[in-house]
């Protein structure tokens, strides 16, 4: 039996640096014996099917891949198509209302992330932009997008989720993975 993921790679095809060819990363995906590959634009997302049911040990295989190929460390979150949809299923905020640029999902890696690394934060300082935690995801609202977003600032502080990896996607691209995990990639 396979199962359908999507590869959250964190950190690549920004400002010039770090790239990765979505051709090169369907290669690497492809050599590591997953099927049906296919990317998502060009910020590092992936859909593939796998027949190891070990999320954790296939994002470590294709960094280490990735790392050989490439010369640089490349963190990667694989998330099954379910987790995707339970993702989207439980966005706290009104997602058909806003545009994709006003939500943010940003995907944790490793520990489990709880409330009280976020304690230090003054939320009410920030309205109307918001966060809410949810399965090792953090949805975020900025009305005027993330770019411009003093609460986007203010969660990506030093410190803040040391030890922890993390990668966001707008909802647009959330709810486009979400899509073609569901179509089997």
């Amino acid at each position: 039996m396979t199962t359908t993921y999507a590869a959250l790679l964190r950190g690549i095809n920004v400002g010039g640096n770090r790239k990765v060819p979505m051709a090169e990363l369907r290669k690497v995906l492809g050599e590591l014996g997953h099927d049906a590959v296919k990317t998502y634009l060009n910020s590092g997302n992936a859909v593939f099917t796998a027949a190891r049911d070990d999320p954790d040990a296939l994002a470590a295989d294709l960094e280490a891949a990735l790392e050989k190929r490439f010369g640089f460390h490349v963190a990667c979150m694989v998330r099954g198509g379910p987790y995707l949809r339970s993702v989207l299923d439980a966005c706290p905020f009104p997602a058909a209302e806003l545009e994709g640029k006003q939500l943010h999902a940003t995907f944790f890696g490793g520990p489990t992330v709880t409330a009280d690394r976020f304690a230090s934060i003054d939320r009410a300082a920030f309205l109307p932009e918001e966060f809410r935690l949810g399965d090792q995801v953090l949805y975020l609202y900025a009305p005027q997008g993330v770019g411009r977003s003093p609460l986007a600032a203010a969660l990506s502080r030093p410190g803040l989720l040391k030890g922890v990896d993390v990668t966001s996607r707008n909802w647009n691209t959330v709810k486009a993975l979400v899509g073609m995990t569901e179509a089997g990639a």
